[in-house]
């Protein structure tokens, strides 16, 4: 099977997730984001997180976050303080339902619709904080071209905060039948060739358009971030799962798995 290039494969990813949007909307969780946003110190963000924002220092701050989904994460930095908070994503489907929530919401964010990698130029050197969460880098045909777009939002002086689902964890299949059993090699570099709506909730696979997923190992992101010029401050690993309830049983385990990662890096003064 031939492989697409970066471009057509961001181009499908997109088309992916525009299908899946629906799919979110009919959930409990939709529902309960509905109910909550409206709160001003509402927050999605697990306690890993929430500390991690706050021992960087988001009150008062301008916080851009990149790959913002539905936007709950976007609002949920108001209730740490940020100044201002702009969420950037290239599906207007979920963009739209983002701006549902900040409609419901006394906070008033900004959501811009733009592939990470044509970033408008009123988006560079502007922020304080870049926030990029679970289930991004997968979706990056290129961890290095990732991070010189991401470092190119921040401020001199400005820091990249990532809260991200461990690499090592792909080499495992959650639905195989010993899930215990590595499936794939880490150092994988041809995509996953998806073909099911991207869902997050429950267990079932549904059919859907194509998409791609690719596995940078943790030494890509690393490096990835030094050759943006950003200059890592905090990298911790955590047996805990931040992504779908799939992948709680690879928690409490004799023999224990990375399952998530933080890491800080800092664009260097000019």
């Amino acid at each position: 099977m031939d492989m697409p290039s970066a471009q057509q494969a961001i181009a499908c990813n997109k088309d992916a997730w525009d299908q899946s949007a629906g799919l979110h909307k009919t959930t409990d969780t939709w529902n309960a984001l509905l109910n909550s946003v409206g709160q001003a110190d509402f927050s999605c963000l697990d306690p890993t997180i929430t500390g991690l924002l706050q021992d960087v220092g988001v009150a008062g701050k301008d916080v851009v976050q990149l790959c913002c989904n539905n936007g709950r994460e976007s609002l949920s930095l108001f209730g740490l303080g940020a100044r201002s908070v702009v969420g950037v994503d290239q599906s207007p489907a979920f963009l739209q339902q983002a701006r549902e929530l900040a409609d419901v919401s006394p906070h008033n964010p900004e959501f811009i619709e733009s592939d990470i990698h044509h970033l408008p130029p009123s988006l560079h050197e502007r922020f304080d904080i870049a926030l990029v969460t679970i289930g991004v880098l997968g979706w990056m045909p290129d961890a290095a071209l990732f991070m010189q777009h991401v470092a190119r939002t921040l401020k001199p002086g400005g820091t990249l905060v990532m809260y991200e689902t461990h690499p090592f964890l792909e080499v495992f299949d959650p639905r195989a039948q010993n899930p215990f059993l590595p499936a794939s090699s880490y150092f994988q570099r041809e995509p996953f060739v998806l073909q099911e709506s991207i869902v997050y909730e429950g267990q079932g696979e549904v059919a859907g358009p194509t998409s791609y997923w690719y596995v940078h190992t943790l030494g890509d992101i690393v490096s990835a971030a030094i050759g943006a010029q950003l200059q890592i401050g905090h990298l911790q690993e955590y047996p805990h799962s931040n992504r779908e309830e799939l992948y709680d049983q690879y928690e409490h385990q004799p023999a224990q798995l990375p399952m998530c990662f933080t890491l800080t890096a800092t664009r260097r003064l000019e």
